[in-house]
C-alpha cells in the first residue's frame, strides 16, 4: 500500500510539474514594442542609439538593418553615410525612417503602436495588443504572406477572443502600410455586426497618424480627410491617400456582398449564415470572392464558430483540414483563451491533479452536468492547464448536455461541429489508431500489360484470366493506388488466407459516394497481432471498371479473397449513380475469371432447394449492426492497424441516430469506414486463421509499364 501511495504521489508531482511549465509558457513575456515573445522567428538588434529590439527575421535583408548591424550604432551609421558630425535631427529622422521600416515587417508592433480599438471593459480606446490566440492566428497569416502565397484560411473558433477584430486589422495593415490600391470587403452575419465593423475602422483610422497614410517624403495637408464615404448607401468608404476602399456588407443583404475589384475579403460567422432572398451562403461567397486573384498580397478568410454539420462552413472546413482545398484550416480551442481559466491555489491544483489521475480511465459521468474523468484527462493530454480544466468543470455545470457546451467552447475541431446523434466509436480509442497513420510508401497503378490493346473490344474469359496472371505495379505520382506495403512472398513458403480485398461501391459522378478498395494483410495475426491496412484506392468510376480494378488488385496481392459490398448494386438508387441492373451479371462474370470471390454463406434450406450462389457482401438491417459491432470492438481493443487518417475522421463523424440506424452525420462520408467494418468482420469471423504452407514454385510478379484498364 505504501508503494502504491508513493507511486500516486510521484504521478501527481509529474502532473504539477508539467502544469507549472504550461502556465509559464502561456504567460511568457509578450512585448510587442520591444518584440520580445512576438510572433514569428526573431533576431536581436542591439545597436547604440536604439532600444534593444527583437525584430522579424525578414528585416535582416533590409539594407538599413544590415548596415546598422555592421556599424554597431546609429551614430556610426549616420557618420558613414553623411561624412560629417551627427545632429539630433539626423537621429530623429533615422528613428522615424526605421520605425516605418519596422511597421512594414512587424504587424504586432504596428498594432500596438498605431491601431486603437474599443476597450471592452469600458473607458477610453486602447491600442491593440495581441492576445495568445490572436498571435497564433497572425502567425498563420504571416507564414502564408512571407512565403509569397495567397492568404486563404478557414478559422474555426471558440467565442470571445477577437478573431474578427484581428482579421480586420490585419487587412487594414496590408492596405495602410504595405501596398496602395488594395480594396477590402468585409461581410458580417447581420446588420449589427456590420455596424460594429464600421465603428471599429472609424476608431482606428480616426487616431491614425496622417503622415503614415503617405510615403515618407510625400507632401500632404493636415486638413485632408482620412476617409470619405462612397455612394449613398454608406456601406463603402475610401482612404484617398492609400487609393483603397473598404466595403462592409451583410449576409442578410446579398446585394451588399457582390464582389468587385477586391484583394482582401473577410467573411465573419459564416457558419450561421442562412439562405436569404433566394441566395445560399455558397452563392454569396462565390459572388464576393470570385474576383480575388490567386496571387500574393490577396487574402480570403472564412471565420466562424461551428453551427452543426452538413452546412457550407462545415464542408469547407473539413476539405481544408484534409488538404483538399485552396484554404488552410485553423482551430482555436477554449483552453487557448486566457480568460477561460480559474486562478487555483497550490493545494487546489494538487487536489485536481489527483482527481484527474485517479479518474483517467472512468468513462461514465456522475450527472448530465459534468464530464467523465476520461474526458477531463483527455483535456489534460491535449495541453490544457489545471486552472483551465477547473474553469471547464465549473462552466460545464451550467449545461445539461455536452453538445451545448461543446458548441460554445469546443475542445477540438471534431466536437465543435455538434450533432444530435450519439457517436458510435470511442473518440479516445479512435485517436489511439492515429499513431500508425502515415503517408503511403508508393503511389501508382496496379495494371496489366497490354490492357490498352484490348480496351474497347470484347475480351474473353480465357484471355482475361491470363491478364490477371500478369498483373504488376508501376509507381506513378498521379496514380490512384496508395500502397503502404507491397505483397510479400518467401522462397518455398506462403501464408494462406493472408490478404483480403474489400470494395465499397459508390458511383461514377463527382457528386456520388466514393468507391473504395482496401486491402488487409492478415499475416500479423500469426504473431497474435491484428490485420493491417496495406493498400487503398478511392475514386469515382463505373462499377464494371471498379470490379476489374479490384480483381487486378486482389490478384496482385496473392489472389486475395475479393469481397464486394453488393447491397448498393442490388438496390437501384439514382442518387448513388450505380449500375444496379448489371450487378448480378458483372459479379457472376467476375467469378468466371477470378475464382477467389466472396460468396454469401448459404443456409441448409438454400442448399436443399438449389438456390444459386450469391456473390458479394450484402449490408442490410441484419448484417450492418453485426459488422458495426465488430468494428466497435476492434477499435476499442486496438485489434488492427490503420494507415489512413481520413478513415479516422469518418469514425469520429459516425453516429447512431434516434431511430436506431447507423450513418455518417450530414455532410460526411462513411465509405472508408464500411470497407473496414466489412473487411475486419470477415478477417476475424468468417475466415480460417492464416497459416504458413509450402509451395513448389513461388511466383514473382514482374513490374510493367502503366496501361489503360480493359473495358468489360
Amino acid at each position: 500500500m505504501n508503494d502504491l501511495n508513493a507511486f500516486v504521489k510521484d504521478e501527481i508531482a509529474i502532473i504539477l510539474e508539467e502544469d507549472a511549465r504550461r502556465r509559464a509558457a502561456n504567460s511568457r513575456t509578450f512585448d510587442p514594442v520591444s518584440g520580445e515573445g512576438a510572433t514569428g522567428e526573431r533576431f536581436v538588434l542591439d545597436a547604440g542609439g536604439l532600444d534593444r529590439m527583437f525584430l522579424p527575421v525578414s528585416m535582416r535583408a533590409e539594407s538599413e538593418v544590415e548596415e546598422l548591424m555592421a556599424c554597431g550604432s546609429v551614430d556610426a551609421l549616420l557618420r558613414k553615410r553623411t561624412g560629417r558630425r551627427v545632429t539630433q535631427r539626423d537621429r530623429n529622422n533615422f528613428t522615424v525612417h526605421f520605425d516605418r521600416l519596422r511597421q512594414l515587417h512587424d504587424f504586432p508592433y504596428w498594432a500596438a503602436t498605431r491601431a486603437y480599438i474599443k476597450d471592452k471593459r469600458g473607458g477610453d480606446d486602447v491600442l491593440f495588443i495581441l492576445n495568445r490566440p490572436q498571435r497564433k492566428f497572425v502567425e498563420r497569416l504571416e507564414a502564408m504572406r512571407l512565403a509569397g502565397k495567397p492568404i486563404r484560411l478557414i478559422l474555426l473558433k471558440a467565442r470571445q477572443w477577437g478573431g474578427s477584430t484581428c482579421s480586420q486589422l490585419y487587412m487594414a495593415w496590408l492596405q495602410l502600410v504595405h501596398r496602395r490600391g488594395l480594396n477590402s470587403l468585409i461581410i458580417a452575419h447581420q446588420g449589427v455586426g456590420s455596424e460594429e465593423i464600421k465603428d471599429m475602422f472609424d476608431r482606428m483610422i480616426g487616431r491614425y497618424p496622417l503622415s503614415l497614410l503617405h510615403e515618407e517624403d510625400e507632401e500632404y495637408s493636415e486638413k485632408e480627410k482620412r476617409v470619405e464615404w462612397v455612394g449613398k448607401t454608406r456601406t463603402m468608404f475610401r482612404v484617398p491617400s492609400r487609393n483603397c476602399k473598404i466595403k462592409v456588407g451583410t449576409a442578410e443583404r446579398p446585394d451588399s456582398c457582390r464582389g468587385g475589384d477586391y484583394s482582401l475579403v473577410h467573411c465573419s460567422e459564416v457558419g450561421i449564415w442562412r439562405r436569404t432572398l433566394g441566395k445560399t451562403p455558397e452563392q454569396i461567397l462565390r459572388s464576393a470572392c470570385s474576383g480575388v486573384l490567386l496571387q500574393p498580397m490577396t487574402m480570403i478568410v472564412y471565420e466562424s464558430t461551428a453551427n452543426g454539420t452538413g452546412n457550407f462552413f462545415h464542408r469547407e472546413y473539413e476539405a481544408a483540414r484534409r488538404g483538399q482545398s485552396q484554404f488552410e484550416a485553423m482551430f482555436v480551442s477554449w483552453y487557448e483563451i486566457d480568460q477561460y481559466s480559474l486562478q487555483l491555489t497550490d493545494s487546489q491544483r494538487a487536489d485536481l491533479a489527483r482527481e484527474l489521475w485517479e479518474g483517467r480511465n472512468v468513462d461514465t459521468a456522475v450527472s448530465d452536468r459534468c464530464q467523465p474523468g476520461k474526458y477531463l484527462w483527455w483535456l489534460w493530454e491535449r495541453g490544457a492547464t489545471l486552472d483551465a480544466i477547473a474553469w471547464y468543470i465549473s462552466e460545464r455545470s451550467k449545461y445539461s448536455d455536452h453538445g451545448l457546451m461543446a458548441s460554445e467552447y469546443p475542445s477540438d475541431d471534431v466536437e465543435a461541429f455538434v450533432h444530435s446523434g450519439a457517436r458510435v466509436f470511442d473518440k479516445y480509442k479512435v485517436e489511439a489508431l492515429r499513431s500508425t497513420c502515415v503517408a503511403p510508401e508508393w503511389r501508382g497503378e496496379i495494371d496489366v500489360p497490354g490492357a490498352a490493346d484490348v480496351a474497347g473490344r470484347y475480351v474473353g474469359d480465357v484471355e482475361r484470366r491470363d491478364m490477371l496472371r500478369r498483373v504488376g505495379f508501376i509507381p506513378l505520382d498521379s496514380g490512384g493506388w496508395q500502397i503502404w506495403r507491397q505483397p510479400e512472398r518467401s522462397e518455398g513458403m506462403r501464408v494462406a488466407d493472408r490478404y483480403v480485398t474489400v470494395v465499397d461501391v459508390g458511383g461514377r459522378s463527382s457528386k456520388a459516394d466514393w468507391s473504395v478498395i482496401v486491402i488487409f494483410d492478415r499475416a500479423p495475426m500469426l504473431e497474435g497481432r491484428g490485420p493491417e491496412v496495406v493498400a487503398q484506392w478511392r475514386g469515382h468510376t463505373d462499377f464494371d471498371i471498379l470490379a476489374w480494378r479490384a480483381a487486378m488488385a486482389a490478384s496482385y496481392y496473392d489472389e486475395a479473397l475479393l469481397v464486394i459490398e453488393s447491397n448498393t448494386l442490388e438496390t437501384r438508387d439514382p442518387d448513388r449513380d450505380t449500375d444496379g441492373n448489371q450487378s448480378n451479371f458483372i459479379l457472376n462474370r467476375l467469378r468466371d475469371v477470378y475464382p477467389n470471390l466472396y460468396a454469401r454463406p448459404r443456409s441448409d434450406e438454400d442448399v436443399a432447394r438449389g438456390a444459386p450462389t450469391r456473390y458479394g457482401f450484402h449490408t442490410n438491417v441484419a448484417t450492418k449492426p453485426m459488422i458495426i459491432g465488430t468494428l466497435v470492438k476492434v477499435i476499442r481493443e486496438g485489434l488492427y492497424v490503420e494507415r489512413d487518417r481520413t478513415c479516422l475522421d469518418e469514425y469520429l463523424a459516425y453516429e447512431r441516430r434516434q431511430n436506431g440506424s447507423f450513418g455518417a452525420i450530414a455532410g460526411c462520408h462513411d465509405d472508408l469506414l464500411m470497407t473496414r467494418a466489412i473487411g475486419l468482420h470477415i478477417c476475424f469471423h468468417e475466415l480460417d486463421a492464416p497459416r504458413r504452407v509450402a509451395v513448389r514454385q513461388p511466383g514473382v510478379r514482374p513490374q510493367h509499364r502503366p496501361s489503360a484498364f480493359a473495358a468489360w
